[in-house]
Parts: structure tokens; sequence; C-alpha cells
């Protein structure tokens, strides 16, 4: 299936076939656009304007295609030009580096497209559709499924790599399928037994083929409205207990079993603290935010505080669910 964003096509690959610039072409301009094509390259491009912390440095290219073909070119002209390649959603689980990202970062957030099957009762959504519109969309139309999903601030794309999930449900138990490109080009669809699912992870995390689509079993026939009020009960839940009004990536490290990780963080007495303009939030402490001006380097070496002083008092090592990309340094 084409997936396109039906808002336009700024960034497509027609027909004819696409010329390649050479190596040392990437090293003057700050945009480039691959022959034959209409979609931009750009160097050195802040990244901090598409993460939801608001920081980090630049990617050395960056691009974001809004079709699959146009997402292909962009892994062919990463390879003829030896770039490694990154994958950004919607930056909201992420934590970029203040020193900026080597490479080609391909942003997935223009890949957009959805189809409600009603026979069948399946969603099949492109990786850059958001979550919680989905979750809205479905909820009107009287489709049950996704009401736990509507205060998740990211993409599909990242939901499915991260097996995203909240109220006790999750992506995993939902999903039918995923497409995945390969960096060679080639598409493959894998099962959520292929993925190899667990709390939080998937076999794609730290890989690199990147989710261009994904197909979500779900259930209608239900009456819209009673769907729609419990989603709005579950997204104001959020908006209670969690911290909304600064910058944050959402939940900062997974849940040690049987323990939460906000509680065992709440208890070392830790909410509040501060380190330059990143702090644990006082509302929810498994949170981090940017109360303005904060570094990456300032969330990375808070992260790390936390993690010491957690293990110092119960002798448990929080994992972050938050994916830190780019070099950091904690601050001693």
């Amino acid at each position: 299936m084409k997936i396109s964003q039906a808002a336009g096509n700024a960034c497509t690959v027609p027909d004819s076939t696409i010329e390649r610039p050479k190596r040392n072409d990437l090293s003057e301009g700050k945009i480039i656009y691959l022959p034959g094509t209409n979609c931009e390259i750009k160097s050195q491009a802040s990244l901090s304007a598409h993460t939801s912390y608001r920081v980090g440095g630049a990617a050395e290219w960056y691009v974001a295609p809004q079709n699959i073909e146009a997402l292909q070119a962009s892994l062919q002209f990463a390879q003829e030009n030896n770039l490694r390649v990154t994958t950004l959603g919607a930056g909201s689980n992420l934590l970029v580096s203040d020193r900026g990202i080597s490479g080609l970062v391909i942003a997935t957030r223009h890949l957009r497209y959805s189809h409600f099957d009603p026979v069948s009762g399946q969603l099949t959504v492109a990786a850059g559709e958001s979550i919680p519109s989905l979750a809205l969309a479905a909820a009107q139309l009287g489709w049950q499924g996704l009401e736990w999903s509507v205060g998740i601030p990211g993409t599909v794309g990242g939901a499915v790599v991260m097996n995203a999930g909240a109220h006790s449900s999750c992506i995993a138990d939902m999903l039918v399928s995923a497409e995945v490109l390969s960096p060679d080009g080639t598409i493959s669809t894998l099962t959520p037994a292929e993925l190899g699912y667990t709390y939080r992870t998937s076999l794609l995390q730290g890989g690199d083929r990147i989710v261009t689509q994904a197909t979500f079993q779900l259930h209608p026939g239900a009456d819209p409205a009673q769907v729609l009020a419990i989603t709005k009960q579950h997204k104001q839940h959020r908006l209670s207990t969690q911290p909304y009004n600064y910058p944050s990536c959402g939940s900062v490290f997974r849940n040690p079993k049987p323990y939460a990780a906000g509680w065992l963080i709440e208890q070392t007495g830790l909410k509040g603290y501060q380190i330059g303009g990143a702090q644990v939030a006082h509302l929810h402490a498994n949170f981090i935010v940017n109360r303005g001006g904060a570094k990456a380097n300032d969330i990375f070496s808070l992260i790390r505080h936390i993690q010491h002083t957690v293990q110092e008092n119960w002798s448990i090592w929080l994992e972050p669910e938050v994916k830190m990309i780019g070099e950091f340094q904690a601050v001693a």
C-alpha cells in the first residue's frame, strides 16, 4: 500500500530514475534536492524544535519524506554517501545530545494515512499518524480498543517500536502486523510474535528497520458517545496526574516490577530536584521537565543522578524508557 500525506506531497519521488550526488557534494550548501525529486535534505538542521523536550543539537543532515518512495530514496542517498541513519517520529520519547546527531536524520511524522475497515474491524495507519488523534477518531466512530492510548504523545511508528502502553494495555495487545522498511529499500510485514514484544520494547528497538505502517485490531459497533466518554476520561486522568505545563518526554524510566519508578524516585526525596533547567516534576516523579533553558546534558545528568540515588537507597538500577541519542557527559 502506498502511503502519502493527504495534506500534500512536498517531498515526493516521480517515476524517473534518481541521480545521486557524490559524497563530496555534501560538504557545501545547506539544502540538497535529490536530483529527480523535490525532496529536500537540510544540513545542520536544529532538532530542538522536533523533540518534546525542546532541547538537542543539530542533525548533520535532515529529511522529512512524505511517502514511501521518498523514504526509500532517502535511505538510498544515505547508503551511497555512507551516512548513518537515525529515525525520528514525534520526538516525544527522545533525548538528543547538545552535540547533535551525525549522519542522516529521517523524520517519519509526515507519513500519514489511515483506513478504518468496518468489515474486519481493522485500522491500517501510517507511521507518522498521531496516537492521540487516532484514539479520538476511533472513539468518534464507536470503535473500541484505543481508549487507553489517548494520552500517549507519540506517533504510530514510535509506539510500535517501543510497545507503548498505559492503563494496563499496550500496542502488542492489538497489533495485527507492522510493515517495516529495511536499509536496502525492501518492505516486509511482521507479526507481533516476529517483533519479539516485551515490556516497552521490541526487536526493532536499536535496529535499522523503519516502521512505515501498522494494522490494529479494534472493535467497531459500540456507542460513539460512550467510547468517547471513556477516552476523554483517560485523557483527563493523564492531565491531572502528569505534568504537561512544561516540556518533557513523558515517563523517563521503565517500571521495575513490582515497583513503580515514580514511587521509588519520590521515596528518595527527589521531587523538585533540579540540575540546570531540568527538574524532577512535582506532580509525577517519573517525569523530568524542562523548566526553561535546559540543556540536553542537564536532563542526562539528572537521569544519572536519579539512577544512582535510587540504586543507593533501593538497590535497584532504573532503566530509562527515554531513548538517548548522541554524546553525553554527566555532571560530576
